[in-house]
């Protein structure tokens, strides 16, 4: 009788992204805000942009206070010129 041997399942593993701790999210800084929003509105996620959960939330009011002011777009940004 042969024992089969079971093989381990590799997982790749993606390098962690660590974003800066004093980093301050402001709602007037759209530069800074449109690097975690993505090309569709939606806020990136934390295990995506390395933040940590207080910066998430920071990120979060910052990016709907810019929304209410109308500094950043609700949707996709759209370019009709053509």
């Amino acid at each position: 009788m042969a024992v089969s041997v079971a093989k381990k399942k590799r997982r790749y593993s993606r390098p962690k992204r660590v974003l800066d701790p004093n980093i301050r999210f402001d709602y007037k800084d759209t530069q800074l805000l449109r690097r975690f929003v993505t090309e569709h509105g939606k806020i990136v996620p934390r295990r995506i942009s390395g933040s940590s959960s207080q910066q998430q939330r920071e990120l979060t009011i910052a990016v709907k206070r810019a929304r209410t002011m109308a500094l950043m777009g609700h949707g996709p940004t759209m370019d009709y010129r053509s």
